[in-house]
């Protein structure tokens, strides 16, 4: 196991003092740099789980990412629940990686595992999704989207899609995983942008978890409780496809008798988009994986980064969708 910066700072002052001094050590003098080992910088990740095309897409940028950086990668799939992510953690702790990265499940309930990798002097990094903590200190910093702007870019599109709608436009809204950064933020921003005009009224809102099995289960329910659906809001792109069926399957037509609005830009969504099916998208990029190898080896070497990196993103009508899915990389 390579050895933290500072440990390994140290042995390179010991070392410097005995050459120094003269004094010389018994066996093979071929120690490369003093490592004790392959010298690899080794990364502790921790995923949310593989809950969505876009997860999928994000799981396999770090790992080639990691693969081409030369980082040794120790990943775990946390598959939705808190628990096994802290137990993820605690395991890398114990097993003395040199930085810990993960994607939050929920905002909340971290400060304690936090506080042991610190402790341990092992940096953390936020991906993707941030945590509620009032100690910063706790995590080096977070890389990721502004899932605010997300939700408002969604909701400023329909403001302006809607403007000359006489009556009420009645919104349905398909939540993320309940209590996580993405779901309280997106609805957040759609939420401000929408007050823009009182006749946009959201009529019923609920968690889907990310999951296409969920939007379409979750859409179902809406479609027989509300027989006056304009709008769908859906927290991600999976989601969304999922709530397709349930609209195909009630003999609406999405994308004319119900506006569809999604966030992330997957594949599959931008094919939807681009058939006519979604109406918007708001992007989300999942390729974090070089940006945060080289985050990990500047934490490592101790170098100070910003306390937040935002992805550059876009949003896609109809068609910017066919313009960009020929060369899409995910």
């Amino acid at each position: 196991m390579r050895m933290p910066m500072a440990r390994r700072r140290a042995i390179a002052v010991v070392a410097a003092v005995l050459l120094a001094g003269g004094v010389a050590a018994c066996g093979n003098s071929d120690t490369g740099g003093g490592d004790g080992d392959d010298g690899k910088l080794v990364l502790g990740f921790s995923q949310v789980g593989a809950e969505s095309g876009w997860r999928t897409a994000n799981t396999n940028s770090i790992k080639e990412a990691a693969a081409e950086a030369g980082i040794e990668l120790k990943f775990d799939d946390a598959q939705q629940k808190q628990e096994n992510q802290i137990k993820a953690i605690r395991n890398y702790i114990q097993q003395k990686v040199d930085v810990i990265a993960f994607s939050p499940v929920v905002e909340s309930g971290w400060d304690t595992v936090l506080k042991e990798a610190k402790d341990a002097g092992i940096p953390v990094i936020l991906t993707d999704r941030a945590v509620d903590s009032a100690d910063k200190s706790l995590y080096k910093t977070f890389l990721g989207s502004d899932f605010v702007k997300e939700g408002r870019l969604s909701g400023e599109w329909l403001v302006e899609n809607k403007k000359d709608a006489t009556g009420d436009v009645n919104i349905v809204e398909l939540q993320g995983t309940t209590g996580s950064a993405p779901a309280n933020d997106r609805k957040k921003g759609f939420a401000e942008a929408i007050a823009a005009d009182p006749k946009l009224k959201v009529i019923a809102s609920q968690s889907g978890d990310f999951t296409r099995a969920g939007g379409k289960q979750v859409m179902e329910q809406f479609l027989k409780a509300h027989p006056k659906i304009d709008v769908l809001f859906a927290h991600n792109d999976d989601m969304g496809l999922g709530a397709l069926e349930a609209i195909t399957a009630a003999g609406k037509e999405p994308g004319k008798d119900i506006t569809i609005i999604t966030i992330d830009a997957v594949k599959d969504g931008m094919q939807a988009l681009a058939d006519g099916k979604f109406n918007f998208i708001a992007e989300c990029s999942p390729l974090l994986g070089p940006q945060l190898m080289d985050l990990a080896k500047k934490v490592d070497a101790g170098e100070e980064v910003p306390p937040r990196i935002e992805t550059e993103e876009t949003t896609f009508t109809q068609e910017q969708a066919k313009e960009a899915l020929p060369n899409r990389k995910y």
